[in-house]
């Protein structure tokens, strides 16, 4: 799994966020989305990496820019009552 982390300017209420993740949802195969106003990010989990130029194309198409992409591998955190 990769976790994609996108920079993105203009973000400025929860409407926009939801307008970000509608968007990525609609264009893009991945597992979850999540976007916050306050921290000008978004969050996506998918099972490959992304198209980083489709991406911008697609956000910036929604009148958002993205600053700046960072894609690492995504490990699913497992609960553990015993701290492991």
């Amino acid at each position: 799994m990769i976790k994609t982390t996108l920079k993105i300017d203009g973000m400025m209420c929860s409407m926009c966020e939801s307008h970000v993740n509608d968007t990525i949802r609609q264009n893009f195969k991945i597992k979850s989305v999540k976007s916050s106003h306050s921290k000008g990010t978004t969050e996506i989990i998918s099972d490959s990496p992304l198209d980083e130029a489709a991406l911008k194309e697609v956000v910036g198409k929604t009148g958002y820019k993205v600053l700046e992409i960072k894609t690492e591998p995504y490990e699913k955190k497992r609960f553990s009552l015993f701290g492991r």
